[in-house]
């Protein structure tokens, strides 16, 4: 079993920058893939980054490539999404999910945080 918690979002204007956190609990984090998705306002969840379990490969959506980065401290049990050059379209509830494959399809995580909202403003 894997919880996941995700903290760090809020309201920024355009062009700023956030960082998410996600701590999850257990002894087995370091044997998940992690993602992060998100669900803006009556879209559906959608891919945003994933990283694997030793944390030396990632992959991104191609809306966020070069502008997030996303990066994990097995040691604190923590995935990050370094969210840099936000834009009024990367408003959404973010969630970070835990899984034993790495991937970019939600079907293959099975485990999910409650999720942290971010307001991007123009």
């Amino acid at each position: 079993q894997v919880q996941l918690v995700e903290s760090g979002g809020g309201l920024v204007q355009a062009g700023g920058s956030l960082r998410l956190s996600c701590a999850a609990s257990g002894r087995t984090f370091g044997s998940y893939a992690m993602a992060w998705f998100r669900q803006a306002p009556e879209k559906e969840r959608e891919f945003v980054a994933t990283i694997n379990e030793s944390g030396d490969s990632t992959h991104y959506a191609d809306s966020v490539e070069v502008r997030f980065t996303i990066s994990r401290d097995n040691a604190k049990n923590t995935v990050y999404l370094q969210m840099n050059s936000l834009k009024p379209e990367d408003t959404a509830v973010y969630y970070c999910a835990a899984g034993p494959r790495w991937s970019s399809s939600q079907n293959d995580y099975g485990y999910w945080g409650q999720g942290t909202q971010v307001t991007v403003s123009s």
